[in-house]
Order: C-alpha cells, then structure tokens, then sequence
C-alpha cells in the first residue's frame, strides 16, 4: 500500500514494508555490521538519535526485525542462479508466499557490480527493474536509485567518528532520501552484503587460479 506525505510531493512515499518507516525528511541511520544478540553475522541499525531502529540476525534464512523483534522481512537466496537472485518476503516467510521483491546481479560477472530489484513480479519477469544499486558495497559506496523517473533514494557511505577520523567498514552511514522505506531499503542492504560476500569468495578463487597458472617450471638444464 502506498501512502504519499505531504512533505514528499516531489517523491511518492511508498510503504513497502510499513508505512511508519516511510521517512518524511531525508535521514541518515547507522549501521553496524555485528548481532547483538548472537556471535555471528548480522546487523544493528540505529537511528539519528541513536536509538535501536532495526536488528538482522541469520537463522535458517536471513531475517529483518525491529527492534522488538517483530519480523518485518525474511531475505532467502534463490538457487540455482547465476544472477546472485535473492528474494524478500514481507514478515517472517511461510509456505506458499509469493516474494515482496526479487534481487539480481545484472550480469553474471563478478567485475559488473549493478544491481536490480524487481517489485512484485511473482513468477513473471519485468523488462525494467524498478530499483538499481550501483557503486561498491565492499568499498562502503553505492546509490541506490529508484526508476521511473531515476532518482537517488539512498546511499551507504562510511562513517567518520567524532574526531573526524574514518571508522573501519563493520560500521557504516545508510542515508535515506525521503519518502522511501527504511525497511525496505534495510533489506536490500543485507542482500548486498551477501552478493558482495559471494562475489569476493568468486574473486579468491580466480586470483588463486592465476596464481596458479603463473608458477612456471624451472627451466631444463642446457
């Protein structure tokens, strides 16, 4: 369901998740690439004001909550794909449901770093994405385009401390436009965060290959 603010009259407000997380001003969260509540990989978000907005903790699937715990996404990679394709569920999935969005890597290579988000396309394949993702994740820089018509609705750029300092990657800045969905777009974070792991396993492995392929035999005795 869509809902446009006020405010927003140059953007359509979409409530892709929860219209209480549509922001009516453009806003920056914090985003710290650890669990709070297990040692493993996720996610805690906060809020401009510091608050706790957003947890991502990995169970079977990849799983959104507030900061209550409420599931507000499950995130599950499709497979097989040669495209990186992930697809978002609204709320804590069950069997059956058709997925809220499908994420893919344009091309199959791993130096091409555009990414497409499909809404609602069920089984059916749109000829457009209506949002793209292009930059580098891994570098902690990237925009997040809505199409139709192109507009930036949101950036992950890093984080400078209170001294001005650079902080390391595991903490980072999601600056929302306004207007957009702060879940939805959380969402879209923990499947780059995925795509980017996989593709830097693929890259590993290729430059291990190369390496490989490199080491020459010592030359024969004349």
């Amino acid at each position: 369901m869509s809902q446009v603010y006020p405010e927003c009259e140059d953007v359509s407000a979409q409530a892709i998740v929860d219209e209480q997380y549509c922001c009516a001003t453009a806003t920056t969260l914090t985003v710290w690439s650890k669990s709070l509540l297990f040692a493993g990989e996720g996610f805690t978000v906060f809020d401009s004001n510091g608050n706790l907005l957003f947890r991502v903790d990995t169970f079977d699937d990849l799983l959104l909550m507030d900061a209550q715990g409420k599931p507000l996404l499950t995130l599950c990679r499709k497979l097989p794909s040669l495209h990186q394709r992930w697809e978002g569920f609204l709320g804590d999935k069950v069997d059956g449901q058709k997925p809220l969005f499908t994420v893919r890597k344009s091309s199959i290579l791993p130096t091409k770093n555009c990414v497409q988000v499909f809404m609602n396309c069920g089984f059916f394949w749109k000829p457009c994405a209506d949002y793209e993702i292009e930059g580098s994740f891994s570098q902690r820089c990237c925009t997040i385009y809505a199409n139709s018509p192109r507009i930036p609705a949101a950036k992950v750029k890093r984080k400078c401390g209170a001294a001005g300092t650079m902080l390391g990657k595991d903490v980072f800045s999601l600056c929302i436009e306004r207007g957009f969905d702060q879940a939805f777009i959380m969402g879209l974070i923990i499947v780059l965060n995925q795509i980017d792991t996989d593709l830097s396993l693929v890259r590993m492995v290729v430059e291990e290959f190369r390496g490989s392929e490199a080491v020459t035999e010592p030359p024969q005795p004349q």
